[in-house]
């Protein structure tokens, strides 16, 4: 049996239709419409609906290209690597519970973390496009940037969960 390169198509019978992201010797890695990525044996019982050869195209793994497209994305743009939660934090969870007699909430830390981080960047770039905007000339620009530090100084509660001191929100320091 001749290998099918990443990019061919198949039907798997318990899995469905799905796309060939990546193979070693002994497996398939699919990704299927209906569940996700799957690793199959390269023997599995499935029909090829589109097979591209090995020879014909470029065998880059996804996570070769999810780890470039990071790189670039934080090498071009506003947006910083995710940095690390602290190690008390790692695994954690948090635990919404109502005033009310209803059910309570439990939301991973990492997950809440990673929100976080997202706000962060958000605000960060937010903050870049206020200061190289030609709209808006110097004073409009000062008073914008006052709100960004206050929702800086709103937001140094979480500081908690940062591994890293230079990670931290910083809103208006005391004179």
């Amino acid at each position: 049996m001749k290998l099918l390169g990443i990019g061919s198509r198949i039907k798997h019978n318990d899995f469905g239709l799905g796309v060939i992201t990546n193979l070693t010797a002994q497996h398939y890695w699919v990704t299927f419409f209906d569940i996700g990525l799957e690793t199959i044996e390269i023997d599995s019982d499935f029909e090829i609906v589109e097979a591209l050869e090995n020879d014909d195209i470029d065998t880059v793994s996804l996570y070769e290209v999810e780890k470039s497209m990071k790189a670039l994305l934080q090498k071009w743009t506003d947006i910083s690597p995710a940095k690390g939660i602290a190690e008390k934090w790692k695994g954690g969870k948090l635990i919404l519970e109502p005033g009310t007699n209803t059910q309570s909430k439990e939301i991973p830390i990492d997950t809440f973390f990673h929100k976080i981080v997202m706000v962060r960047d958000r605000i960060r770039v937010m903050e870049q496009k206020i200061n190289s905007s030609k709209n808006l000339d110097d004073q409009e620009k000062i008073d914008l940037q006052q709100y960004l530090t206050r929702i800086y100084g709103s937001l140094t509660t979480f500081n908690v969960l940062f591994q890293d001191k230079l990670d931290y929100f910083v809103g208006e320091r005391s004179k």
